[in-house]
């Protein structure tokens, strides 16, 4: 959802990194950029909505905002809030460019080799990190006198970006995302099946989060919201004397005859003939 991709054939532009400090309460600004912004919170929280969705960016916590998305505070930012922000400019690679790397290969001399990273949308616990601290010494750098200076800068934030992307790869094995997303599906099986409620809920884009599944289920999301839904069902026919069309709204089909073709084209009988062949079964 609005994600910035990183890419071994680009590099990024800072046009300006600082720190700042909230003297008064303020909104943050209503506008539309033409270059991308990150924001890093280290004391108070600031509030900003993109696209529709709304962040919290408490202490410790970095969001990034992308080129062209209108963003705008939602909540009044209080005073002694601080953070250091970062605008940059990032040639990013066509729409149809996968938004998975491929898998690590060697580098080969006078071959082009490139990759593509996804940054997280949000990222919490960096607190005292050594991301942090590099992000300080980008803006420190931002007032220092050097003449190749911008080329310095370009170079340290590209760094800076490349150990925020590889985060997801060095956080614990069992942190897998999938597992999440079943819990939420589990949770609103009875509602339909929303895409937009998913980016929201998760901060990636629905590909993404629909890549992500697949590979560490094997089923698609829409797969395992319509089987949750069939087994809550399966369940009612089986434990409950309640009539098929409340079992359909039940289990959220607002049309009975719908919710029959559906659980017809998953076990091959009407849900009312399944409710008769559990009963033979106790």
């Amino acid at each position: 959802m609005n994600e910035i991709i990183l890419s071994s054939a680009y590099q990024p532009v800072v046009c300006a990194c600082d720190y700042q400090t909230a003297y008064d309460p303020f909104y943050h600004l209503d506008r539309v950029l033409d270059f991308n912004d990150m924001i890093y919170v280290t004391e108070g929280t600031m509030y900003v909505s993109e696209d529709g969705t709304d962040y919290d960016i408490n202490a410790g916590e970095l969001l990034f905002l992308k080129a062209g998305i209108r963003h705008y505070g939602v909540k009044e930012t209080q005073v002694g809030t601080s953070w250091y922000f970062a605008h940059f400019y990032l040639d990013e690679p066509e729409d149809d460019t996968p938004l998975f790397a491929p898998d690590p290969s060697p580098i080969v001399f006078n071959k082009s080799l490139r990759s593509y990273e996804v940054l997280p949308k949000k990222v919490n616990g960096l607190k005292g990190s050594k991301l942090e601290h590099h992000l300080a010494e980008i803006a420190e750098y931002c007032h220092a006198g050097d003449r190749l200076k911008r080329m310095r800068i370009n170079n340290m934030f590209a760094s800076f970006l490349i150990d925020v992307a590889m985060l997801k790869y060095t956080e614990k094995k069992n942190k897998a995302r999938s597992p999440r997303i079943c819990k939420w599906l589990d949770e609103h099986y009875c509602e339909p099946f929303n895409a937009v409620s998913l980016e929201k809920e998760f901060f990636l884009s629905y590909k993404r989060l629909a890549a992500i599944f697949k590979e560490e289920q094997g089923i698609t999301m829409q797969q395992y919201h319509l089987e949750r839904r069939m087994a809550a069902a399966c369940n009612l026919l089986k434990t409950t004397l309640l009539p098929i069309n409340e079992i359909a709204e039940s289990v959220g089909y607002d049309d009975p005859l719908y919710f029959s073709k559906c659980f017809h084209s998953k076990y091959g009988i009407s849900p009312r003939r399944y409710r008769v062949m559990a009963r033979m079964d106790y």
